[in-house]
């Protein structure tokens, strides 16, 4: 069957489901973030302890993954997805009912075990019904939306707690989610390309083993642990110096804060369209660039600065990100694709949680410049990874040309 082509109606189909999945997901993963002083300050815990409301989620999301892709290959990509969603929302309405932070913790790390549905087949989904030459722009758009998402649950959720509670907002935020769930199952097209297996343990194994084999795609999956890591570590923690002086911002300015955050995520379409075209590396490599100096702005000790700061950070995030995803598709085999991409999640999820834990204990030892000072670090090791990638796909290009031809 013939894939589906930019700009036709089924095309169109799947980018509003896509934006649909995403907004339930990264709405509800992400919606606790503007408030985790908050929490720290109801529940009398230390900002690292607040942060297991985003971390414990992440975790058991990225473990989770690693089986969904075996239930997915078996049952199918679209009715997985909506399970997720569904099963997610309805979870979402039930920790607004959390009377302490023990019960809130359960229900966000049952959270991270419904919500890996959507996320580890979004992109197996995309790579299999998508015409291959348009999948970098596809991609792109994909990686906006759960921008959309996260940024739509953190204002969502701000301004409700404003003028109510986080109770009333999470519950809003479940039940919206849940519709979006019924939208998404209705509207995003069968799968055309998917060819159903068996469950077996062995192909299972032999895919995540193969998966692991591939140094560069090792590299990539750690890329991606570094740059989510970063990027969580700074909007976990932000609203410590915002709400402090001299800002002394509210709950919802704090929240209206994150559209900057959006403006960045569009950064993943552009990036996106030019990974079809231009080297990979070199887009990743732009998008660190943007990481540094937006971290740097964030040390000026202006509320513009720090605003020129979000922005900067959250396009090279998104650059970055993008780019990096589409690259494990690329250059993972093709009977490991779907293996190589949960991988890639896996390491992405699992560094939003350790390396945005980690950073509460910088912030309670260094303040906020030494949140900017791991970023930097981070920053740096990343570039380092690039490098090897880069060199390896070299050497590996080159050793490919000097091959004898068969006569």
């Amino acid at each position: 069957m013939q894939y589906i082509q930019i700009g036709t109606r089924a095309y169109f189909r799947v980018l509003v489901s896509m934006l649909l999945g995403s907004l339930v997901t990264f709405a509800i993963l992400y919606s606790p973030q503007p408030l985790i002083g908050t929490f720290a300050k109801e529940f009398h815990v230390s900002p690292s302890s607040a942060s297991f409301i985003i971390s414990f989620s992440t975790i058991t999301l990225a473990v989770t993954m690693l089986f969904v892709s075996l239930l997915s290959n078996a049952w199918g990509r679209r009715g997985v997805m909506s399970v997720s969603l569904f099963v997610t929302s309805v979870l979402a309405m039930v920790s607004s009912f959390s009377t302490n932070f023990h019960l809130l913790l359960a229900a966000r790390l049952l959270e991270g075990v419904s919500l890996a549905g959507f996320p580890a087949i979004a992109m197996t989904y995309l790579n299999e019904e998508i015409e291959p030459r348009s999948i970098g722009q596809v991609m792109g758009f994909y990686v906006a939306g759960t921008a959309v998402g996260g940024f739509a649950g953190r204002v969502i959720i701000s301004l409700i707690t404003d003028f109510f509670n986080w109770h009333i907002a999470m519950f809003v935020l479940g039940l919206v989610s849940l519709l979006c769930s019924l939208l998404f199952w209705l509207y995003l097209p069968k799968s055309n390309h998917f060819k159903p297996v068996s469950i077996s343990m062995h192909h299972w194994a032999d895919g995540f083993r193969n998966g692991f084999a591939n140094t560069r795609l090792l590299c990539l999956y750690l890329i991606g642990f570094l740059l989510l890591g970063a990027y969580v570590t700074l909007f976990n923690y932000i609203d410590f110096p915002l709400s402090q002086p001299p800002y002394e911002l509210s709950q919802t300015l704090i929240g209206c804060l994150f559209v900057f955050q959006l403006i960045g995520s569009w950064s993943s379409v552009w990036f996106g369209k030019l990974a079809d075209r231009y080297s990979r590396a070199g887009l990743i490599a732009s998008g660190l660039g943007m990481l540094l100096v937006g971290a740097l702005l964030m040390l000026a000790g202006n509320v513009v600065f720090m605003i020129a700061g979000m922005i900067l950070f959250a396009c090279g995030f998104f650059a970055g990100h993008t780019v990096a995803s589409g690259w494990v598709g690329k250059a993972a085999p093709m009977r490991y694709k779907a293996y190589a991409s949960s991988l890639y999640l896996l390491f992405y999820y699992t560094g939003s949680s350790l390396v945005g834990w980690s950073g509460g204990f910088f912030l309670s030892g260094f303040g906020w410049n030494g949140v900017i000072g791991m970023i930097i670090a981070l920053i740096v090791i990343t570039a380092l990874l690039l490098l090897y990638v880069t060199r390896s796909s070299r050497q590996e290009r080159h050793g490919s040309e000097a091959k004898p031809t068969a006569l």
